[in-house]
């Protein structure tokens, strides 16, 4: 079979065509991160006027239909007739690497942006069914229209000659944004509050449907995120801070150690969220410099001793890392990865010396640094004997995980996918219901131990987590779980517990596990929960499952005829054609665990799974009006 390929198979997309066909490029996902990140890329237009000296306030509104308003009092986007005889404004919000945040000389209109590709607000426009701007500036204003980002009206008329700003009232595209156009209000207001602490004195002011209105705004910066990050957490050391300039290349960073043996970390580029990146590697030396020239000095590491590793430096940190350049260089238009290799550099230098003036006038705090580094490493070791003690018993574990894993049979990892069961009965079940071609059951004889507040050394001890490892296809390696994607043994890890008290404590013993010890599942999409069915609709000979309350209600609606209503049981108590409903691609329904607010993540966790009883009772009391309970 032959496929004629010539010219006219050759297409030349215009920049707007490009990002409604691969919006993923552009704005990394087209799920409910998406809505909020051409949200985020509106409000960071106004952040980048604030970081030039010409906002302080910004305005939110989100309606209940999807739209959204997003009001700023700085300068105002310039308009009038470009060179070639277009509109400005159409050309800011419809051509591809159109701004003038490109020459970042000081000379022109920006000294630093978060945006610096010329496309963020184009995708905003591109990805909205409907989109309009107004830009107010020098007496005049300038409205624009768009309909999937082409351009539908244009006009200029007086205005005001004290009133200055933009204004940008869009609806999502629900023809990109399948999953839903709404906004999630928790996370937006997240990552308003970042954006406070990065610009303090700036208000943000935020009205979300009925909600009432919320002016968000922080005047002592990210010492005020330091103190949030570490809220309910027993904490070693005062916060450390600096604040530097030189060349227009500025560091503002704090830091703080606690108890716990995560770390967290939040790091931005001209006000723009990255999760890695060269700024982040010139602290890391500066940090692991000057802790090991304390300690050497100080005595607390003897001759003999190896230096203290950036790994072992790691554990219990929360650092926030305010990073501004003129020109950023990220890995994609999604800026999470900040790639400038200038960055690395002035980093470590511009934090280095006050790093060591910092510990010198508080030894209290620079001890428990290292006394905290210290037990990081003598925990590694004690992980690295306890991988030994597994391994010497591998023939026995051989003899064990059989009992406990039933295995697909495909040798293609990411066509197979694992079931997390407890108990004997939903086992057995879940066996006979599955595709033995490419679903594996893992059964939990017991529950996993929380492993909140315990090293890998004892989490290892505990059957449990052990056999996971095993089943998964993790490697320990330097007193660590390694995720070595390679080495995988499937490409969905499947958490399978009822909807009920002791379904969920199963559900989060085994987050808690991964999300401290092998977070790269979750971060790289490994990790689900399965949501079974509330519901079973029969309806003459026609049966249909439907997952909650909603889907009832939903359903009722649109059925006025006669039908049986039952609730679901536990797994346990499914038969076989029941629990495939649980388990066929086709009926189910998964839901992948993200790590896209980690910190949220931590506190629910410290709340819950910590030995302090009073965050836990707070909890219920402010949350129990959520359950579901049947009397």
């Amino acid at each position: 079979m032959s496929i004629d390929y010539g010219v006219k198979d050759i297409k030349t997309l215009e920049g707007i065509e490009a990002i409604r066909l691969r919006p993923g490029m552009y704005i990394g996902s087209v799920g409910p991160a998406g809505v909020r990140h051409i949200t985020l890329e509106i409000i960071s237009n106004a952040v980048d006027e604030y970081l030039n000296g010409h906002c302080t306030l910004c305005n939110i509104r989100v309606e209940k239909d999807g739209h959204i308003d997003i009001t700023d009092n700085g300068r105002g986007v310039p308009f009038g007739k470009a060179k070639d005889g277009s509109e400005t404004l159409v050309n800011v919000y419809t051509k591809l690497h159109t701004g003038a945040k490109f020459d970042s000389d000081g000379k022109t209109g920006y000294n630093t942006s978060g945006g610096m590709n010329g496309v963020g607000a184009k995708a905003t426009n591109a990805l909205s069914s409907a989109f309009m701007v107004t830009s107010i500036r020098d007496g005049k204003c300038a409205i624009a229209h768009f309909e999937k980002g082409k351009l539908k009206s244009y006009k200029e008329e007086a205005f005001d000659k004290n009133v200055h700003g933009t204004c940008v009232r869009f609806l999502p595209d629900a023809t990109i944004f399948k999953e839903g156009i709404n906004l999630e209000y928790d996370a937006l207001k997240k990552q308003i509050q970042e954006l406070a602490y990065l610009s303090p004195g700036m208000t943000f002011n935020l009205k979300f449907e009925d909600k009432d209105e919320e002016a968000i705004t922080s005047q002592n910066g990210i010492k005020d995120y330091i103190s949030d990050l570490n809220n309910k957490k027993n904490t070693l050391t005062s916060v450390f801070y600096t604040e530097s300039m030189e060349d227009r290349i500025g560091v503002k960073l704090a830091m703080q150690y606690n108890d716990t043996y995560t770390d967290v970390y939040r790091l931005y580029t001209n006000s723009i969220p990255n999760s890695a990146g060269t700024h982040l590697t010139g602290f890391r030396t500066a940090l692991t410099q000057s802790i090991n020239e304390y300690a050497r000095d100080k005595k607390y590491l003897k001759e003999k001793d190896t230096n203290i590793t950036g790994e072992e430096l790691k554990e219990g940190l929360t650092l926030v890392l305010s990073f501004i350049m003129p020109d950023p260089v990220f890995s994609g238009q999604t800026k999470d990865v900040l790639s400038s290799s200038e960055a690395r550099t002035a980093v470590q230098r511009l934090v280095s010396k006050d790093i060591k003036t910092w510990l010198e006038a508080n030894p209290k705090d620079a001890k428990a640094i290292v006394d905290k580094a210290l037990l990081a490493r003598a925990a590694r070791e004690k992980a690295k004997k306890a991988k030994e003690t597994v391994r010497k018993a591998d023939t026995k574990r051989r003899t064990l995980l059989p009992d406990v894993l039933s295995d697909a049979n495909s040798k293609m990892r990411y066509e197979c996918e694992v079931f997390l069961v407890e108990g004997e009965s939903a086992a057995g079940t879940t066996i006979k219901a599955r595709n033995r071609s490419t679903q594996a059951v893992f059964q939990l004889r017991g529950k996993p131990l929380n492993v909140l507040k315990c090293d890998l050394h004892k989490a290892l001890q505990n059957k449990e987590i052990s056999g996971m490892v095993d089943a998964f296809g993790l490697e320990i390696k330097d007193g660590k779980i390694i995720v070595d994607e390679s080495k995988l043994r499937y490409g969905k890890i499947i958490i399978t517990a009822d909807a009920d008290v002791d379904g969920s404590h199963i559900r989060i013993l085994c987050l808690t596990f991964l999300w401290k010890f092998c977070p790269e599942l979750i971060t790289k999409g490994y990790v689900y929960a399965a949501v079974p069915p509330l519901y079973k609709i029969t309806q003459g000979t026609k049966i249909m499952y439907l997952k909650d309350d909603k889907a009832l209600e939903a359903f009722r609606k649109s059925n006025p005829k006669k039908y049986e209503l039952g609730r679901m049981k536990g797994l346990g108590e499914m038969d076989a054609d029941e629990m495939e409903i649980v388990m066929n691609p086709e009926t189910r329904t998964l839901k992948q665990i993200s790590m896209e607010d980690a910190e949220s993540v931590a506190k629910t966790f410290m709340s819950l799974m910590g030995e302090a009883v009073e965050p836990r009772k707070k909890f219920i009391a402010e949350n129990s009006w959520r359950a579901n309970i049947d009397v």
